[in-house]
């Protein structure tokens, strides 16, 4: 087992179609079960059944189990939307040890993995880059980052339906409520109510 077990989160559509090549070469080098085309699955539903995993195996007594949960790391690769998605996934998951997220540049802007330290262009797709981005990963010192959710909520309307138009699609970073009881404590106006996670 490496020292540190790694899962890769790849926005195949990033970086002018970089993101497929990408993706053919974290395939070819890693185990097909560790790298994930974000066009395909979900982060939150590979996340939550990776964790199910791993908590059912340290249940029946697995010890490689418990130091996978410890060492994991997770890479993404795509633009600073893609990036924002995994961080929101992984804080919506509450997990006791959340793993460190490396993000890898693939998108216009790449704002965020420049913040991170990790640049703001692609460091390429073939296997010697992507090698080399990996072992950088490996050796990387985690940083804390402030994180916070926002709840927004429009007044019902006095006359028409209040409901979504159908069909609602959203960015992964928003999520749609149905109605609220017009005595929930988090409903004001005119103050700005803040829910910290």
């Amino acid at each position: 087992m490496p020292n540190s077990p790694v899962v890769v989160f790849i926005n195949s559509k990033s970086g002018g179609q970089l993101g497929g090549e990408l993706l053919a070469t974290y395939r070819s080098l890693l185990n097909k079960n560790q790298v994930f085309d974000l066009l395909e699955e979900a982060p939150d539903k590979v996340l939550r059944r990776l964790y199910l995993n791993l908590e059912k195996l340290k249940n029946n007594g697995d010890s490689l189990a418990q130091i996978i949960g410890m060492t994991l790391k997770l890479i993404v690769a795509g633009g600073d939307g893609t990036a924002g998605w995994l961080l929101g996934v992984v804080c919506d998951l509450k997990l006791s040890n959340p793993p460190p997220i490396a993000t890898m540049p693939l998108g216009t802007g790449n704002n965020l993995p420049f913040a991170f330290g990790w640049g703001k262009k692609n460091p390429g797709t073939d296997p010697q880059s992507v090698i080399h981005f990996l072992e950088q990963v490996m050796v990387a010192k985690g940083m804390n980052i402030d994180n916070w959710h926002i709840l927004m909520r429009m007044r019902v309307p006095k006359e028409g339906s209040c409901d979504p138009i159908a069909p609602l699609e959203l960015p992964h970073s928003l999520h749609a409520f149905q109605r609220v009881s017009p005595t929930d404590s988090l409903n004001t106006l005119g103050g700005i109510p803040f829910h910290y996670k």
